[in-house]
């Protein structure tokens, strides 16, 4: 895993090289946190990689992210149940990019290899949001972002590193546009704390 995980890396230095990262800090723990599952078995039934963008903690913004288990292979790219402040960030991103966002999530090559995350949207628009913004489809969810599932199989290909890696550069774009607000509150926060800049 770790040695698909440093190919994919490399692969990324071309396209998202705010990315980069060793594959140890990418790679997640195969150990599930039984605490509140009433399923105690100790371990994961898939091992998975999420890679993040520099500044931002481990499981937070916009990223890349796969998993291998029994049955298939999952790859996706986006914003994961982002935390509140980042959460409100996109949303109000959003306000004002929606349409240039939409574009990259209908692109043609992006629909024939991907699906937009499902689920999870707020029922009403967020509070303080226009309840008529034409938007408001997107500003409602609480996730953004693209997956596909490949057979388990593909797991086992010589070229799987590349496959990954073009599902990657190809989703790029729309991780980089829910990065922008993100990396744009991180950069305020560094001259706040610093003075530089």
């Amino acid at each position: 895993m770790l040695t698909i995980i440093r190919k994919v890396t490399d692969a990324m230095a071309v396209f998202a090289p705010d990315f980069v990262r060793p594959a140890e800090k990418c790679l997640f723990r195969i150990y599930r946190d039984t605490r509140f599952s009433a399923n105690k078995l100790p371990y994961k039934t898939h091992v998975a990689a999420w890679w993040s963008h520099e500044g931002l903690e481990k499981t937070s913004g916009a990223g890349y992210y796969f998993h291998i288990d029994a049955k298939e292979v999952v790859v996706a790219a986006g914003a994961w149940m982002p935390e509140k402040d980042q959460l409100a960030a996109i949303r109000h991103w959003l306000l004002d990019h929606h349409a240039e966002f939409s574009k990259l999530l209908q692109r043609a090559a992006v629909r024939k290899v991907f699906s937009e995350f499902e689920g999870n949207s707020l029922v009403r628009p967020p509070q303080g949001f226009p309840k008529e913004h034409p938007a408001m489809d997107l500003i409602r969810c609480r996730q953004w972002g693209l997956s596909t599932s490949l057979p388990a199989s593909a797991a086992l290909e010589p070229d799987f590193a590349k496959v990954l890696a073009r599902h990657f550069k190809l989703a790029a774009p729309v991780v980089d546009a829910l990065n922008m607000p993100l990396e744009a509150a991180l950069g305020s926060r560094k001259k706040v704390l610093f003075g530089l800049c």
